[in-house]
């Protein structure tokens, strides 16, 4: 009977209320925090650590119930005038980019770019440099229009030598020559006899 009651007692559902209860008692942190001081503290300096430290996270906690209602607060008003998170996205962005653009870092880097950009453009290689390209260029333009004013002589005087004029001339004997045997040969089968210049024969009884 005792082991019945045993399994009882441990199948109930009331099983844990024991564990709960001593999980749940309380500690004492200044008691337990007293027994691991660190060293050269006394206890009244710990003490007054401590009633600082308390203070300290209870004015953190109503920092963050303020700025949480602030929030609150202002995301309201930010409703009410239809602003959206992409226009305070776009706003931040663009005090972000105003913000480095009258830093200091910002503003040397560009006076430094500036003071390279005028050395380099004023400096004797980079003129000479650009005369050369620009001389370059000329002559390469004028290269090509002489190649093309040269092929076209070329064309010209090919076409007017006595070669190509014969060569003109037997193109279009040759060519008259198949035209008049084409127009010959639709005559001949053009005709309505269809048998040459034979007269029909009479085959008529005496």
């Amino acid at each position: 009977m005792e082991s019945a009651n045993q399994d009882i007692n441990l199948n109930s559902p009331n099983k844990g209320l024991l564990s709960d209860a001593m999980t749940d008692v309380p500690v004492d942190s200044a008691a337990a925090g007293r027994t691991s001081a660190p060293e050269g503290l006394t206890l009244a300096e710990e003490e007054e650590l401590r009633s600082e430290l308390a203070k300290v996270e209870e004015e953190i906690g109503t920092l963050r119930q303020v700025l949480a209602a602030k929030e609150r607060h202002c995301g309201e008003l930010k409703r009410k005038l239809g602003l959206t998170p992409l226009d305070g996205l776009k706003q931040n962005l663009s005090k972000s980019w105003h913000d480095v653009q009258v830093s200091n870092a910002y503003v040397k880097t560009s006076e430094k770019l500036g003071e390279w950009n005028d050395k380099v453009t004023q400096s004797d290689f980079y003129k000479k440099t650009q005369e050369t390209l620009s001389q370059a260029g000329q002559k390469t333009s004028a290269a090509l229009s002489n190649v093309g004013s040269v092929i076209s002589r070329k064309l010209g005087d090919m076409r007017n030598s006595a070669t190509f004029k014969s060569f003109e001339d037997r193109v279009g004997t040759i060519k008259s020559r198949v035209v008049g045997s084409r127009e010959n040969s639709t005559e001949g089968l053009n005709s309505p006899s269809g048998a040459g210049d034979k007269p029909p024969q009479d085959n008529t009884p005496f």
